[in-house]
């Protein structure tokens, strides 16, 4: 018995050690967390944040000079690298960090041919950099000097912005410039108010006065500026009263470039039309069963009419969520990290949000999308419809788990360096989500068909009125107008849409991004799932395990792929 005892512990010794060194082997793993490239990566970003901080003044000559520097200095330091003897997550590293430093290298010396561009606007400018330039290291200054020297720069100032009131050569880039430049000579002067006054006596008696009038005259300088801004906006004549800029095709295939995408925005519209028959289609089988033969209009306000009480609109959340974790559960779809579950929360939505979203977001913070009680009759009516259960089904997991409240999880996780950001994966993959659990049977009732329906439509009309906007060919209110008779949306959360789309701060390319971004996660599922090589659950978690950054980048690292050092996009993941 004592040697069979002694076995046995032998052997869970064995058993124990196994299971530490196959644990060991997963978090010790370097390549799970860094690349060679990322070495030189993180030393960039502290170099880059120590020249950011010292050269903060926005705009600033030296401040772009030198960064256009350190770029360069990069670029030559990541080429110094081996590249053929990189495995293909470094190669991928590689490919995306070079194209960051070009991106970056060309936005610089685009931002120094600007200001050199609006330069006659600013003759004082030099001056106050200076002043600037002397303040960093203390040097005592010539409060009377400068005091004289601040005089003369508001009379140059009030000269100027009078000669502007009657100039109507500046273009947009160059305006916007401009505006840039004074908020950094404001913050450069105010700097070195702030460091003297009140600790120089001599500054303290020369200074405040000529400096409040500069401060002064530079903001109402930007206020000039500001609405010069708006008058070169494109405000059709169209009652819409949404401004915007539409950046035309050639800055379209620009922009799809960068974003590995490559498709013309004619194939991309050709691509959105073929997804909305699909929907059409689709529509009209659940809309007859539901009895209501092909008015599929009908069959939208019955559904948009199954919305809860106010008060009641968190609790629909929630039950939607746990139906749509305990599916993905029961399908063994993905890995959900307990903490991811336990964490994420709950929030309302301000009235001044709902304007430009007026949907529920998700993340971390899950922000809910209803009325309060300080909006009009008409509007509360529009929210609640808008935000009806069949509708919500559609999204609540595109929002929270798998979406991007676990995005956001495990991007604090794996490889957090690798934030290569890009919509095409951030809402590619939520989008894509949505498309996997309509494949999977998630809806149960012709109801669920037509509320997930008209999000998906929606995803398909998004690419069509953003292109077709950005080319010069549909007016904001084309565009409401389309989302309300071929979506089927509210028109107040049409008009809040479009007004998201175009003033809302986002890239003309980010609507474009949810669908063609799901559309090519659902190729690589295609090549990796459905061809047996990976079950769903080693996709899903293989993909978030990667971090963020172009689709394409992601399949190479996916299928193994060696990426080439001149690589240019090529993957043609639909198929017109």
């Amino acid at each position: 018995m004592p040697l069979l005892k002694k076995l046995y512990m032998l052997l869970a010794c064995v058993l124990l050690q196994q299971a530490t060194t196959s644990a060991q082997s997963a978090d010790n793993d370097l390549y799970l967390q860094t690349s060679e490239v990322n070495n030189i990566m993180v030393q960039y970003e502290a170099d880059a944040g120590n020249l950011r901080r010292f050269y903060f003044v926005d705009s600033s000559p030296e401040g772009l000079t030198r960064m256009a520097t350190l770029v360069k200095s990069y670029q030559q330091r990541l080429e110094q690298l081996k590249y053929a003897a990189l495995n293909v997550g470094a190669q991928v590293d590689y490919t995306l960090f070079k194209r960051r430093l070009s991106q970056t290298l060309e936005e610089l010396l685009l931002a120094q041919q600007e200001s050199a561009q609006v330069k006659k606007w600013f003759p004082f400018a030099d001056k106050i950099y200076q002043a600037e330039q002397h303040r960093r290291r203390g040097e005592k200054p010539d409060a009377a000097a400068l005091a004289a020297q601040l005089s003369e720069t508001a009379k140059e100032i009030i000269k100027k912005r009078q000669q502007l009131e009657n100039d109507s050569s500046l273009t947009l880039p160059e305006i916007r410039r401009s505006i840039s430049t004074v908020r950094g000579l404001r913050e450069a002067l105010g700097n070195v108010f702030t460091f003297y006054n009140g600790y120089d006596p001599l500054f303290s008696w020369w200074v405040p006065a000529p400096y409040r009038q500069v401060d002064s005259l530079l903001k109402t300088y930007s206020t000039a500026f500001n609405n010069k801004e708006k008058s070169t906006a494109r405000m059709p004549e169209d009652g819409s009263g949404i401004a915007g800029h539409p950046i035309g095709r050639t800055a379209l295939i620009k922009g799809l470039q960068e974003e590995m995408i490559p498709y013309t925005p004619e194939e991309l519209l050709a691509i959105a039309n073929k997804e909305f028959a699909w929907c059409d289609a689709e529509m009209e089988k659940a809309t007859r069963e539901m009895g209501l033969g092909t008015d599929w209009k009908a069959a939208m306000e019955k559904v948009k009419n199954s919305y809860v009480p106010p008060a009641d609109q968190p609790a629909a959340m929630m039950k939607l969520y746990n139906e749509s974790v305990d599916f993905i559960k029961q399908h063994d779809l993905i890995t959900l990290p307990p903490l991811a579950e336990e964490t994420w929360r709950m929030i309302m939505m301000t009235p001044e949000r709902q304007l430009v979203n007026p949907f529920f977001t998700g993340g971390e913070e899950f922000s809910v999308s209803y009325p309060v009680s300080s909006m009009s009759h008409e509007d509360k009516m529009m929210s609640m419809r808008g935000n009806n259960p069949h509708f919500s089904r559609a999204t609540v997991h595109h929002e929270l788990l798998a979406g991007h409240a676990l995005q956001e999880f495990m991007q604090n996780r794996y490889k957090t360096y690798r934030h290569f950001e890009t919509p095409f994966w951030i809402e590619g993959w939520a989008l894509y989500w949505e498309r996997l659990l309509w494949d999977q049977g998630f809806a149960k009732s012709p109801e669920d068909r037509v509320g997930m329906l008209f999000w998906r439509k929606h995803r398909c009309a998004r690419i069509i009125f953003s292109i077709n906007y950005h080319t010069g060919k549909w007016t904001p209110q084309q565009c409401i107008d389309f989302l309300v008779d071929r979506v089927g949306h509210e028109r107040a959360n049409a008009e809040g849409e479009v007004r998201r789309s175009f003033v809302g701060g986002y890239s003309p390319l980010y609507q474009i991004a949810y669908m063609i971004g799901g559309l090519q996660f659902e190729a690589l599922k295609k090549e990796l799932v459905d061809s047996g090589k990976m079950s769903f659950k080693q996709y899903h978690d293989a993909v978030l395990r990667e971090n963020m950054m172009p689709i394409e980048m992601l399949r190479a690292i996916l299928l193994n792929k060696p990426v080439p050092k001149d690589f240019t996009s090529s993957w043609r993941f639909y198929k017109l």
